[in-house]
C-alpha cells in the first residue's frame, strides 16, 4: 500500500508541476526552441544567469555600506555602553541593519528567486522609547541581521571577484576572433601579449593562437554559469540562515496557529453535539414526558387508550436510545475503545451505503488520541462516499511506515473533490494539519478518487 500512496502522491506532484510548466510558457515556440539545447550550452544566456551576475554585481557596493555602518554603530555603542547612550545607538544600529536586510530580502526575491519570508515583527510589552529599545536588543532577528551585515562583505568581495574574472576573461576570449585588429592598429602589437621580458615577447597572433583563445573564453563561457550559480548558492544560505524567520519561532507560530484550529474545532464539535442532543434525543424525551403524563391521566378512565400510549412512549424509547448511541459513535464509539481500529472500520465500513473492504495492517494500536483522529477521518471520507460519490464500490486500507500512520480511502465514483473548495475536506485537512498531519486528494473529474491522510504515529 505504500508503494501505490507514492505514487499517487508523485502523481497528483507531477501533474501539478506540469500545469505550472505550462502555465509559464504556454505556447510560446520560441521558449520551445530555446528549451531543446542542451541546459549547459543556453546556461550562458539565460535570465537566470543574468540575474544572478546582477546580485552578485550589487552584492558589493550595498555589503560596503551595510558593514561599515553595522560594524561603526557596533563600536560606538559598545564604546557608550558605560553611559545610557549607548543603548539607544545600538538599538538603532540594530534597527537599520534590519532595514539593510529587508532590503536583501527584496533583492534575493528578485534576483535569486529566493523566496524567505520576513521575520516576524518586534514585539514589545509596553508602550514608549524604552520598551521598544529593550525588544530591539533581546530579538535575536535583530542580531542575526548584524552578523549577515558583517559576513557578508568579505564573501561579498570575494564572489564579486571571482564572478567578474571569469564573465570579463570568459567573453573577451571567446570574441577575440572578433576584435583581434585593436592590437595591431590601435596598440602597435601583434595581438594579446600572453608572456612578455626584456629579450622575448609572445603574442596570440596567428589564426591558430587566436582560434585556441577563443575555445578557451567559449570553455570558461560555459563554465562562467555554474560559477555564479555555485556563489550565489551561499548566498541564498545567508539570506534563509540569517535574514529569513527562525525556525523555533516558526515553528512556535506554526503551533499556536494549530492550537487556534484545535480550539475551534472542538467548540465547532461541542456545538454540534449541542444541536443533536437539543434537535434529536432531548425532544423526544420531552415529547415522551409528555405522552406518559397523559398516558397517566388516562389510565383509570381509558386503560386501553392509556396501554397505546405507552406502547408508544416506548417506541420513543428505542428511538431516543438509538440517536443517543450514534451520537456517542460519533464522538468516540466503544468499540474503538476496546478493539480498536480493525473492528471500529469495519463497523464504519458495514453502515455505509457503498460496499467497502476493510484492510488494517497495523503491528500495534497508536495513541488514544491519534486513533481518535484516524477514526473520525475514516468516517467523514465514508460519509462522503455515501452522499456524494455515486461509487460502486470502496476501499479502506490503514498501515504504519515508520514513524507514520497512513490511511488510504478509494471509491469508483465520479471524482471531482477538491479540497480547496471550501467543502469538508478542507476542514479535515485543517483538522489533520494541527496534529502535524497531511491529506492528499487525487480525484479527476470522472474519477476515480484516492484520499490518503498520512499521521503522526505515537505508541
Amino acid at each position: 500500500m505504500a508503494t501505490d500512496y507514492g505514487q499517487g502522491y508523485g502523481r497528483v506532484m507531477r501533474s501539478d508541476l506540469g500545469d505550472r510548466w505550462s502555465g509559464g510558457f504556454g505556447d510560446d515556440t520560441a521558449a520551445e526552441r530555446r528549451n531543446r539545447l542542451p541546459v549547459w550550452l543556453r546556461a550562458p544566456v539565460e535570465g537566470r544567469t543574468l540575474r544572478e551576475f546582477v546580485y552578485v554585481l550589487l552584492s558589493l557596493p550595498i555589503s560596503i555600506v551595510a558593514f561599515t555602518f553595522a560594524v561603526t554603530m557596533l563600536a560606538v555603542g559598545a564604546g557608550l555602553l558605560v553611559t545610557f547612550v549607548g543603548i539607544p545607538v545600538l538599538a538603532l544600529g540594530l534597527t537599520a541593519c534590519r532595514g539593510f536586510g529587508a532590503l536583501e530580502r527584496v533583492r534575493a526575491r528578485a534576483l535569486l528567486g529566493v523566496d524567505v519570508q520576513d521575520p516576524h515583527a518586534l514585539r514589545a510589552r509596553d508602550s514608549g522609547p524604552l520598551a521598544w529599545m529593550g525588544a530591539v536588543l533581546k530579538s535575536g532577528v535583530s542580531w542575526r541581521h548584524l552578523v549577515y551585515a558583517v559576513l557578508h562583505m568579505p564573501w561579498a568581495i570575494f564572489s564579486f571577484t571571482v564572478a567578474v574574472v571569469f564573465w570579463t576573461y570568459g567573453w573577451a576570449m571567446l570574441t577575440y576572433p572578433l576584435w583581434f585588429w585593436v592590437f595591431p592598429v590601435y596598440g602597435g602589437q601583434g595581438g594579446i601579449q600572453l608572456y612578455g621580458d626584456d629579450s622575448h615577447r609572445f603574442y596570440l597572433d596567428n589564426p591558430f593562437e587566436i582560434g585556441l583563445t577563443s575555445a578557451t573564453g567559449l570553455l570558461v563561457t560555459l563554465g562562467t554559469p555554474w560559477i555564479i550559480r555555485a556563489l550565489t548558492t551561499v548566498d541564498r544560505v545567508m539570506v534563509f540562515g540569517l535574514l529569513g524567520p527562525s525556525r523555533l519561532v516558526s515553528r512556535v507560530v506554526e503551533l499556536e496557529s494549530d492550537r487556534g484550529v484545535v480550539v475551534d474545532t472542538a467548540a465547532a464539535d461541542l456545538r454540534r453535539i449541542e444541536r443533536d442532543l437539543h434537535d434529536g434525543a432531548q425532544a423526544r424525551l420531552v415529547a415522551l414526558a409528555m405522552d406518559l403524563g397523559l398516558a397517566k391521566e388516562k389510565l383509570a378512565e381509558d386503560p386501553q387508550a392509556a396501554a397505546r400510549m405507552v406502547d408508544e412512549a416506548h417506541g420513543e424509547v428505542k428511538v431516543a436510545l438509538q440517536e443517543l448511541r450514534d451520537l456517542a459513535r460519533g464522538i468516540h464509539p466503544a468499540v474503538l475503545t476496546d478493539r480498536g481500529l480493525d473492528a471500529a472500520l469495519s463497523a464504519l465500513a458495514a453502515r455505509c451505503t457503498v460496499p467497502v473492504e476493510v484492510e488494517v495492517d497495523l503491528p500495534s494500536r497508536p495513541a488514544a488520541a491519534i486513533e481518535g483522529i484516524a477514526y473520525f477521518t475514516v468516517s467523514e471520507l465514508l460519509q462522503n462516499i455515501s452522499k456524494h460519490s455515486g461509487a460502486a464500490r470502496a476501499s479502506v486500507d490503514v498501515w504504519r511506515v515508520e514513524d507514520r500512520l497512513m490511511l488510504q480511502v478509494f471509491d469508483d465514483g465520479q471524482g471531482g473533490a477538491d479540497v480547496t473548495a471550501g467543502s469538508g475536506l478542507a476542514g479535515l485537512a485543517e483538522r489533520l494539519d494541527a496534529v502535524d498531519g497531511i491529506l492528499v486528494v487525487e480525484s479527476p473529474v470522472g474519477g476515480p478518487t484516492t484520499v490518503t491522510a498520512e499521521l503522526p504515529w505515537r505508541g
